[in-house]
Protein backbone atom coordinates (compact mmCIF):
# COMPACT_ATOMS: atom_id res chain seq x y z
CA UNK A 1 0.00 0.00 0.00
CA UNK A 2 1.25 3.45 -0.86
CA UNK A 3 1.64 5.91 2.01
CA UNK A 4 -0.10 8.49 -0.24
CA UNK A 5 -3.43 6.69 0.20
CA UNK A 6 -5.69 8.36 2.76
CA UNK A 7 -5.67 7.01 6.29
CA UNK A 8 -8.44 7.41 8.83
CA UNK A 9 -8.37 7.85 12.57
CA UNK A 10 -11.66 7.49 14.38
CA UNK A 11 -11.52 8.85 17.92
CA UNK A 12 -14.26 7.22 20.02
CA UNK A 13 -15.00 8.31 23.59
CA UNK A 14 -16.21 5.57 25.94
CA UNK A 15 -19.91 5.33 26.79
CA UNK A 16 -21.43 6.78 29.97
CA UNK A 17 -19.74 5.38 33.08
CA UNK A 18 -21.11 4.75 36.53
CA UNK A 19 -19.61 6.30 39.68
CA UNK A 20 -19.41 3.42 42.19
CA UNK A 21 -16.94 3.54 45.05
CA UNK A 22 -14.01 2.21 42.99
CA UNK A 23 -10.84 3.69 41.52
CA UNK A 24 -11.44 5.75 38.37
CA UNK A 25 -9.70 3.19 36.14
CA UNK A 26 -12.11 0.49 37.39
CA UNK A 27 -15.38 2.39 36.79
CA UNK A 28 -17.89 0.29 34.80
CA UNK A 29 -20.50 1.51 32.34
CA UNK A 30 -23.77 2.90 33.64
CA UNK A 31 -27.03 1.51 32.26
CA UNK A 32 -27.20 4.41 29.77
CA UNK A 33 -23.68 3.55 28.63
CA UNK A 34 -24.65 -0.08 28.06
CA UNK A 35 -27.50 1.18 25.85
CA UNK A 36 -25.46 3.83 24.00
CA UNK A 37 -22.38 1.71 23.16
CA UNK A 38 -24.15 -0.60 20.67
CA UNK A 39 -25.84 2.42 19.07
CA UNK A 40 -22.43 4.03 18.62
CA UNK A 41 -21.18 0.73 17.19
CA UNK A 42 -23.96 0.80 14.59
CA UNK A 43 -23.06 4.39 13.71
CA UNK A 44 -19.40 3.37 13.36
CA UNK A 45 -20.56 0.61 10.99
CA UNK A 46 -22.62 3.19 9.06
CA UNK A 47 -19.42 5.12 8.25
CA UNK A 48 -18.40 2.25 5.98
CA UNK A 49 -14.88 2.29 7.42
CA UNK A 50 -13.27 -1.12 7.78
CA UNK A 51 -10.94 -0.79 10.75
CA UNK A 52 -7.56 -2.50 10.58
CA UNK A 53 -6.69 -1.80 14.20
CA UNK A 54 -8.48 -0.75 17.37
CA UNK A 55 -6.43 0.85 20.14
CA UNK A 56 -8.42 0.71 23.38
CA UNK A 57 -7.65 2.11 26.81
CA UNK A 58 -7.30 -0.50 29.54
CA UNK A 59 -9.90 1.25 31.75
CA UNK A 60 -12.95 -0.91 32.49
CA UNK A 61 -15.41 1.54 30.90
CA UNK A 62 -13.51 1.67 27.59
CA UNK A 63 -13.15 -2.11 27.43
CA UNK A 64 -16.88 -2.53 28.14
CA UNK A 65 -17.74 0.11 25.52
CA UNK A 66 -15.62 -1.66 22.90
CA UNK A 67 -17.03 -5.08 23.79
CA UNK A 68 -20.58 -3.80 23.15
CA UNK A 69 -19.76 -1.68 20.09
CA UNK A 70 -17.57 -4.15 18.19
CA UNK A 71 -20.46 -6.62 17.83
CA UNK A 72 -22.20 -4.06 15.60
CA UNK A 73 -19.31 -3.87 13.11
CA UNK A 74 -19.23 -6.06 9.99
CA UNK A 75 -15.52 -6.77 10.54
CA UNK A 76 -13.76 -7.21 13.89
CA UNK A 77 -10.37 -5.48 13.79
CA UNK A 78 -7.28 -6.55 15.69
CA UNK A 79 -7.55 -4.94 19.12
CA UNK A 80 -4.67 -3.73 21.26
CA UNK A 81 -5.41 -2.71 24.85
CA UNK A 82 -3.06 0.16 25.56
CA UNK A 83 -2.41 1.54 29.06
CA UNK A 84 -0.99 4.78 27.65
CA UNK A 85 -4.42 5.91 26.38
CA UNK A 86 -5.76 6.32 29.92
CA UNK A 87 -5.31 9.97 31.01
CA UNK A 88 -3.22 10.70 27.89
CA UNK A 89 -2.81 14.20 26.52
CA UNK A 90 -3.35 14.88 22.80
CA UNK A 91 0.43 14.94 22.32
CA UNK A 92 0.82 11.56 24.02
CA UNK A 93 -1.95 10.12 21.84
CA UNK A 94 -0.24 11.43 18.70
CA UNK A 95 3.00 9.77 19.85
CA UNK A 96 1.10 6.50 20.29
CA UNK A 97 -0.46 6.83 16.81
CA UNK A 98 3.01 7.56 15.36
CA UNK A 99 3.94 4.00 16.40
CA UNK A 100 1.16 2.46 14.29
CA UNK A 101 2.48 0.21 11.51
CA UNK A 102 1.84 1.63 8.05
CA UNK A 103 0.03 -1.59 7.08
CA UNK A 104 -2.89 -0.26 9.13
CA UNK A 105 -4.92 2.20 7.08
CA UNK A 106 -7.90 2.77 9.38
CA UNK A 107 -7.43 3.00 13.14
CA UNK A 108 -10.07 3.31 15.85
CA UNK A 109 -8.89 4.78 19.16
CA UNK A 110 -11.24 4.19 22.11
CA UNK A 111 -10.41 6.56 24.93
CA UNK A 112 -11.40 9.30 27.32
CA UNK A 113 -11.92 13.02 27.59
CA UNK A 114 -10.31 15.47 27.63
CA UNK A 115 -7.87 13.49 25.44
CA UNK A 116 -10.41 12.42 22.79
CA UNK A 117 -11.73 15.91 22.11
CA UNK A 118 -8.27 17.43 22.44
CA UNK A 119 -6.77 14.95 19.96
CA UNK A 120 -9.52 15.71 17.45
CA UNK A 121 -9.04 19.46 17.79
CA UNK A 122 -5.22 19.27 17.64
CA UNK A 123 -5.13 17.00 14.57
CA UNK A 124 -7.82 18.81 12.57
CA UNK A 125 -6.12 21.41 10.42
CA UNK A 126 -9.33 21.68 8.39
CA UNK A 127 -12.84 20.26 8.30
CA UNK A 128 -15.36 19.12 5.70
CA UNK A 129 -19.02 20.06 5.78
CA UNK A 130 -20.38 21.03 9.17
CA UNK A 131 -18.38 18.50 11.23
CA UNK A 132 -16.36 21.19 13.04
CA UNK A 133 -19.48 23.22 13.78
CA UNK A 134 -21.27 20.18 15.21
CA UNK A 135 -18.22 19.27 17.31
CA UNK A 136 -18.03 22.84 18.64
CA UNK A 137 -21.74 22.81 19.44
CA UNK A 138 -21.83 19.42 21.14
CA UNK A 139 -18.36 19.00 22.55
CA UNK A 140 -17.34 15.37 22.94
CA UNK A 141 -19.98 13.65 25.09
CA UNK A 142 -19.76 9.99 26.03
CA UNK A 143 -20.16 7.62 23.05
CA UNK A 144 -19.26 10.40 20.58
CA UNK A 145 -16.73 9.85 17.82
CA UNK A 146 -14.86 11.92 15.26
CA UNK A 147 -13.47 10.83 11.90
CA UNK A 148 -10.18 12.33 10.72
CA UNK A 149 -8.42 11.69 7.41
CA UNK A 150 -4.79 12.31 6.50
CA UNK A 151 -2.21 11.15 3.96
CA UNK A 152 1.27 9.91 4.65
CA UNK A 153 2.85 7.58 7.14
CA UNK A 154 1.66 7.26 10.72
CA UNK A 155 5.15 8.39 11.70
CA UNK A 156 4.44 11.80 10.12
CA UNK A 157 1.09 12.40 11.83
CA UNK A 158 1.32 15.73 13.65
CA UNK A 159 -0.91 18.61 14.80
CA UNK A 160 -3.09 20.08 12.06
CA UNK A 161 -2.12 17.34 9.58
CA UNK A 162 -5.61 15.81 9.29
CA UNK A 163 -9.04 16.83 8.06
CA UNK A 164 -12.10 16.38 10.28
CA UNK A 165 -14.48 14.56 7.93
CA UNK A 166 -17.13 13.32 10.36
CA UNK A 167 -18.54 13.64 13.84
CA UNK A 168 -21.34 11.82 15.65
CA UNK A 169 -22.76 12.07 19.15
CA UNK A 170 -25.76 10.28 20.65
CA UNK A 171 -29.03 12.02 19.90
CA UNK A 172 -27.54 13.78 16.88
CA UNK A 173 -27.32 12.60 13.27
CA UNK A 174 -23.95 12.90 11.54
Amino acid sequence: MSVAEPRRIVVFRHAKADWPDVADHERPLAERGRQDAPVAGRRLADTGISFDLALCSTAVRTRETWKLAVHELPHRPRTVYEERIYEASPGELITLLNETPDEARNVLLIGHNPGAQGLTQVLAGSAEGDAAERLAGRGFPTSAFSVLTFTGSWKTLEPESATLTGYWAPGRTP
